[in-house]
């Protein structure tokens, strides 16, 4: 009987010190984090959270902030997305997980955990600010290339924010890009006008189609803010262009 006691209390002796373990690791995770030792911070609660089987969602958090911080982006969108299904601190933590991709040049991951956050918060300004901003940056570099379907899937992703000035910009951005390659097109071709007429008609009629879809968006980002100079004068320009 003097045996199982002994035993039993080696057991509990053994099983208080590995939870004062665990609650120092946790500490030292706290403390190197007010400390804005991120690396530090990182390493104590991933090992903390490991024993503690991930069950304290403010560390989950605090270790993807962390993370983000120290630049380690792969350990901060883990992190992040754990207090995402715990839906713990959900703005937060979907805006850390979407940062944190955008940060690993990974486009297709951060626009599927915006546009997952939006379902979960509809309008929430951070997430629609991130999705425009990206989407817009996205786009721009996508048209520079001459890479015209990728730029309009990029611009187009920001029409489905609620917020009217975003949509009145991606608007705009949709319409600038086709009116100039209709008008870039119709530059190119004047000089078949005489020497091939039926080429001319062709190209003609493809350059119109672009200024018509390029004077619906503008219309529409009107609509919006009836004042915006630019996208007035771009239908101006494209009224002159089609009579």
């Amino acid at each position: 009987m003097r045996k199982i006691v002994l035993l039993v209390a080696l057991c509990l002796g053994i099983g208080n010190a590995f939870a004062q373990d665990v609650d120092k690791l946790r500490d030292e995770g706290d403390a190197a984090l007010k400390a804005k030792n991120y690396t530090e911070a990182v390493a104590k609660y991933s090992e903390y959270l490991k024993l503690n089987e991930y069950k304290d969602t403010v560390r989950i958090f605090n270790c993807g902030y962390s993370a983000n911080q120290a630049k380690q982006y792969d350990t901060a969108a883990k992190f992040f997305d754990m207090a995402v299904k715990y839906k713990y601190n959900l703005d937060d933590s979907y805006v850390g997980e979407a940062m944190a991709y955008r940060n690993l040049g990974k486009n297709e991951e951060f626009f599927a955990t915006v546009e997952a956050g939006l379902k979960e918060l509809p309008g929430n300004a951070n997430l629609e600010k991130l999705l425009y901003t990206q989407s817009i940056k996205s786009g721009q570099a996508a048209q520079k290339k001459g890479d015209f379907k990728t730029a309009e899937e990029q611009y187009k992703k920001v029409l489905s924010v609620s917020n009217k000035k975003y949509q009145e910009n991606a608007l705009y951005s949709l319409g600038a890009m086709l009116y100039n390659q209709g008008a870039t097109t119709l530059v190119k071709i004047n000089p078949l006008a005489t020497s091939e007429p039926d080429k001319y008609k062709a190209e003609k009629g493809k350059a119109d189609a672009q200024l018509k879809s390029a004077k619906e968006y503008l219309d529409k980002a009107l609509a919006l803010n009836p004042a915006n100079a630019n996208a007035k004068k771009l239908v101006d320009a494209i009224a002159a262009s089609l009579k």
